[in-house]
Parts: C-alpha cells; structure tokens; sequence
C-alpha cells in the first residue's frame, strides 16, 4: 500500500511532503498543478501525511470516497 495526494494539494502545492520522504518518491514539475506519490517507491512510512498544510495525503485503504480516482492519478503520473 502507498499513499496518495489528493485534490486538496492543487492551488497549494506546498513542498513540506517532499522534505519529509525519506525515499524521494513524491514529484511534480512547475507546470503540474499537483505532487504525486510514486506507488512502487512509497515505502508507506507516512512520514508526508502529517506535514501536508491542507491534509491532502492518504493512506491509499482511508482515500475518501470523492477521491477515490486520485489513487489511479498518482499511478499514472508515474507510468506515462
């Protein structure tokens, strides 16, 4: 299992997730509107989740529901 970002990360894009992996797997480009979890990567330490400003991260089982899709997004940002 790994974690995923949600919805509320875009408009904030804060970076506090990304210093706090310990295995580098969180990215985005300036031109994303989002950061995203590399699922083979993500050791699933949580180390991110409690550093996110808008609590935008999640374990991929307590995705909300309306977030669900957010689970492939992050996914296919990797596999492009």
């Amino acid at each position: 299992m790994a974690y995923v970002i949600c919805e509320p990360c875009i408009g904030t894009k804060d970076a506090s997730c990304v210093e706090a992996c310990p295995v580098d797997c969180i990215h985005s480009t300036d031109a994303d509107p989002q950061y995203y979890i590399d699922p083979n990567t993500c050791i699933d330490c949580g180390a991110c989740e409690p550093v996110c400003p808008v609590n935008a991260i999640y374990a991929e089982s307590d995705v909300p529901a309306e977030w669900q899709n957010y689970i492939q997004i992050n996914a296919d940002y990797y596999n492009k």
